[in-house]
C-alpha cells in the first residue's frame, strides 16, 4: 500500500475493466514521470466526458457531431443496418472494411438479472427507424434551397450482430420476434464458429455446434 494521492489513483485505476492491481501501479508510476500538459490534456479529456458525450441521432454511436460520420456518409447503404451491443462493436466491424452499411447500436443487451430490459435499451428507436419513422425522415422537411428532402431509404436488411453469449443470444432472437412481421425485411445474424488459426480440439462445445449448424457448402454434386 502506497499512501496519499497514489494510493488513491491506483485504487480508481483498478476499477476500471481490463486493469488488474499491477497495471493500475504501473499506469500510476507512469502519470508520476509524464509531463504536466500530458496530465492536463487527460484532465481534459476526463472533464469533457463529465460535461457531456454527444451520440449520434441516428444510429446511438458516440459522435462528436449530432450524426456520426458513418451516418453522414453518402457512399454508405442505408437499406442496411447492423445492431450491435456498443459504440466499440462499430470500431470492430469496421476495421473489417468487408461492411458497408450502417449501424444501430443498442446501448446493451437484454439482461433482467441486471433490471436491464427493452425499454432501456435502443429497441424502440431501431424499430421506428425500420418502420421509416427515422430522424433521416423528420430531420428536415426541406433543403436549404427550400425544395422537400428526398425520401428516406428503406430499411431491407437487418442484420443482427450482439455478442455471441447468453445475453446476446437472448437479444438476438428477442429482435427476430419483433422484426419477423416487417413486409419484405430480411433479418440475418452474423456467423459465429471456429476462429482463423484455432485447432478443434480446443474449441468449446457452444462454439463447435455453431460452428456445424452454420457450415456453408463449398461444393455440390449435381443430381441425376
Amino acid at each position: 500500500m502506497y499512501e496519499g494521492p497514489v494510493q488513491n489513483l491506483i485504487d480508481e485505476l483498478e476499477k476500471l475493466p481490463g486493469i488488474g492491481p499491477k497495471s493500475a501501479q504501473r499506469i500510476a508510476f507512469h502519470l508520476l514521470q509524464v509531463e504536466p500538459e500530458d496530465i492536463e490534456r487527460l484532465q481534459s479529456s476526463l472533464g469533457s466526458i463529465l460535461s457531456g458525450v454527444t451520440y449520434c441521432e441516428v444510429c446511438g454511436t458516440v459522435s462528436a457531431e449530432k450524426r456520426c460520420r458513418i451516418c453522414s456518409d453518402p457512399r454508405r447503404d442505408l437499406s442496411l443496418v447492423c445492431v450491435v451491443e456498443e459504440p466499440k462493436d462499430v470500431q470492430a466491424i469496421e476495421r473489417t472494411k468487408e461492411y458497408s452499411g450502417v449501424y444501430h447500436v443498442l446501448g446493451g443487451s437484454l439482461d433482467p438479472i441486471n433490471g436491464i430490459g427493452p425499454d432501456q435499451l435502443r429497441i424502440s428507436q431501431l424499430l421506428r427507424r425500420v418502420a421509416g419513422s427515422t430522424p433521416e425522415a423528420a430531420t428536415e422537411s426541406e433543403t436549404a434551397d427550400g425544395a422537400e428532402a428526398p425520401e428516406p431509404v428503406e430499411v431491407g436488411e437487418v442484420i443482427i450482430a450482439t455478442d455471441p453469449n447468453t445475453t446476446g443470444e437472448a437479444t438476438a432472437s428477442y429482435l427476430v420476434r419483433l422484426l419477423r412481421d416487417f413486409p419484405g425485411l430480411t433479418i440475418s445474424r452474423l456467423a459465429s464458429g471456429l476462429p482463423m488459426g484455432g485447432d478443434l480440439e480446443f474449441a468449446d462445445e457452444i462454439t463447435l455446434g455453431h460452428a456445424l449448424s452454420g457450415r456453408r457448402v463449398l461444393s455440390q454434386s449435381k443430381g441425376a
